[in-house]
């Protein structure tokens, strides 16, 4: 038979989270994700404005630099 844990684990260490990113002048792809996420904050749909960061720091921009 097993035995029942009957401690709790030990904490969860959380960093504080990223600052949006700038999107990239000139950068459509990155122009439309800042348009989501705006439109995200003003509904309170936190989920869309995460997507909308992700897409703006992961988006390839050949060696051109972020807006910032």
């Amino acid at each position: 038979m097993t035995e029942r844990i009957r401690t709790m684990s030990p904490p969860v260490h959380v960093g504080m989270p990223l600052d949006p990113p700038a999107p990239v002048a000139r950068c459509k792809v990155c122009a439309t994700a800042a348009q989501n996420r705006t439109a995200a904050q003003g509904r309170g749909d936190f989920t869309a404005v995460t997507d909308a960061n992700v897409v703006i720091r992961r988006h390839p921009h050949k060696g051109q630099r972020s807006a910032q």
